[in-house]
């Protein structure tokens, strides 16, 4: 039976939980100094959330014919990645154009991002045991200062994402790019996702698979501790 010797893992849904939508049009419009009260926030915030346009949220729930060709590639290029999501959220009027930008920058930053609770717990023993570790997002924007802040990128030996290659999982390049960034064979590492398509995508080049529900973090607890169980 191989032995575990290295694991990836996917960082929205997996090692972190983007905050709530209300949450995210808060912190925006008060960045931007655009007061809205209660009601409004709560009004535009479920109507952006079914529009899709907070990255790591929910996906759209009708995808716009002019973005739809966007929405496949977003994540291969920063660029793409915030044309896309600013798109999506033109599609809630708003009541200052310069919001649109604020509520992008807004979700690249620590604050908006929040570490399952057994996150840390996971990569320090893991680290400990001397086991390999990598971040392999789809992503457009670089998370690391967002891990720093949140004490998690001292555990992690390489960050993969998916805007610095240009391509995407479940691309089984980008699989096997990681794998070689832990110096390690894909059969002796395990992805660690919470998309069974993007993630899952690993088993092509002959990684294991642990999928994790994309749940809310007082909902999961205790959801990565189960990679303990399974490296040597």
């Amino acid at each position: 039976m191989t032995t575990i010797k290295g694991v990836l893992f996917d960082f929205s849904g997996t090692l972190l939980r983007i905050e709530s939508a209300e949450s995210w049009l808060r912190a925006s419009s008060a960045a931007s100094r655009i007061p809205l009260d209660e009601a409004e926030i709560i009004r535009l915030a479920a109507a952006l959330e079914r529009a899709g346009a907070l990255p790591g949220g929910a996906a759209p729930e009708e995808l716009p014919a002019e973005l739809a060709d966007l929405w496949r590639v977003r994540d291969s290029d920063a660029a793409r990645h915030r044309e896309v999501y600013t798109g999506l959220a033109r599609q809630v009027p708003l009541p200052r154009p310069e919001l649109y930008d604020a509520l992008y920058d807004r979700h690249m930053t620590a604050d908006a991002w929040v570490p399952y609770p057994d996150a840390a717990e996971v990569l320090a023993e893991l680290h400990r045991r001397g086991i390999r570790t990598a971040v392999l997002s789809n992503i457009g924007w670089d998370l690391r200062p967002v891990l720093r802040a949140h004490g998690l990128a001292r555990y992690v030996d390489s960050f993969v994402l998916s805007y610095e290659h240009g391509m995407q999982k479940p691309d089984p390049r980008l699989f096997s790019l990681a794998c070689d960034s832990l110096q390690l064979p894909p059969e002796d590492v395990l992805m660690v996702g919470d998309d069974r398509t993007a993630d899952g995508g690993a088993t092509e080049v002959g990684c294991a698979f642990l999928p994790v529900d994309h749940l809310p973090v007082h909902r999961r607890p205790d959801g990565l501790r189960p990679v303990l169980d399974l490296v040597g």
